[in-house]
């Protein structure tokens, strides 16, 4: 049969031709790579995806991407990585619906091709999805059913170290300092939360207890400011928590692996004013982050310690970001667990694994390995 130069048959779309060469048996190992998703972070996993597409080792891996929307509907995308980051990714012809086949004795994906479904097993799948619906551990709950080994932090470690409340409880337990807090739900009244947080303390920082890249997060000097506060962070979820608002500054330490750990070299973020809210994650207009951090070394040895040690407590694999709060008197307090960090070339993960020779192939590799072959 003639083919086009992308490899189509004439009158084949890039999603079937694509399709067909994943139903082949080539050696190499598939992997579903997840992006996109019913997240306000939407737009942070597309940019992370296109990154984990563009740097898997294609000889050993063969790369199967599933596009969620926003409104939730999965496909089968085989159209060119460098549309995801633009999100020009869902249009026709380079898109297939697809679903994850619960039953075990494929554990993959079903695809409604134009010819019918078609069953792509899967050796592993790696979801890049930021937020609420990808990060919190549903996701990898549906995988761990469909019997597909998940690249990353697993539904448990998933959904704890989302949930703010429960991720501080575990790792207080597990002996680091973490700040006052009290948690509030939709039905507290505004003399509840002012009682609340009069036990914190002002200033403090009302967030919501499941979210990311700062959604809903707000610093909070008198109680004149706390419903508006509050009205805000439940806006993204249905619970929220009133922090302590620790004064000092935050580093992070990236770790990778499951059995034996490998910690990064520590950043640390600079703030000019305000805090480190979502434009100043993903913009830097005001912020510096500055890798290796800028303390003394046994300072940064002592931070990898307890981002290993938290890494640990809360079940984490494959790879996390651990942040914490370093005061002015060197003490450290946890602040959160991201178990999808972002994976771009600019991100703070590859950024801190780059500095100790780990670039970002090496992450995504060891990362799949320990899905994979774990």
């Amino acid at each position: 049969m003639e083919k086009s130069k992308g490899g189509q048959a004439p009158g084949q779309t890039a999603a079937e031709a694509a399709l067909l060469a994943c139903l082949r048996d080539d050696g190499r190992r598939k992997v579903a790579v997840l992006f996109g998703g019913c997240s306000p972070e939407y737009a942070v996993s597309l940019a992370s995806a296109h990154a984990v597409l563009t740097h898997l080792d294609a000889a050993r891996y063969q790369a199967v991407p599933v596009g969620i929307t926003r409104e939730g509907e999965w496909y089968f995308y085989g159209g060119d990585p460098e549309a995801i980051p633009a999100d020009r990714w869902h249009t026709a012809g380079n898109c297939i619906p697809a679903v994850v086949s619960q039953g075990r004795k494929l554990h993959g994906l079903i695809v409604f091709g134009s010819g019918g479904p078609s069953g792509v097993p899967l050796d592993a799948a790696f979801p890049v999805l930021h937020g609420q619906n990808g990060e919190d551990g549903t996701v990898q709950g549906l995988l761990e059913i469909a019997g597909i080994p998940v690249a990353g932090c697993g539904a448990l470690s998933s959904a704890l170290c989302m949930d703010k409340d429960m991720a501080h409880r575990v790792v207080a337990a597990a002996g680091v300092a973490v700040p006052r807090a009290r948690v509030l739900d939709g039905r507290a009244t505004g003399t509840e939360a002012l009682r609340q947080a009069e036990a914190v303390g002002y200033p403090l920082f009302v967030k919501p207890v499941r979210a990311g890249s700062s959604y809903g997060v707000t610093r909070v000097e008198t109680p004149a400011a706390l419903p508006e506060a509050v009205r805000r962070a439940l806006a993204f979820d249905r619970r929220a928590v009133l922090e302590q608002a620790i004064e000092g500054f935050e580093v992070g330490c990236a770790v990778l692996g499951d059995g034996e750990l490998l910690a990064g070299a520590v950043d640390e973020i600079e703030l000019a004013q305000g805090f480190f809210d979502y434009t100043e994650k993903y913009t830097l207009e005001t912020a510096k982050i500055h890798v290796p951090a800028r303390i003394p070394p046994e300072k940064a040895r002592e931070v990898q310690e307890a981002a290993v040690r938290i890494y640990r407590a809360l079940g984490c694999a494959g790879f996390a970001r651990v942040d914490l709060f370093l005061q002015s008197d060197g003490a450290l307090v946890f602040n959160e667990v991201n178990t999808i960090p972002g994976m771009t070339a600019h991100s703070r993960y590859p950024a801190m694994m780059r500095e100790i020779g780990v670039p970002l192939q090496g992450i995504v590799r060891r990362v799949l390995e320990g899905a994979v072959e774990g």
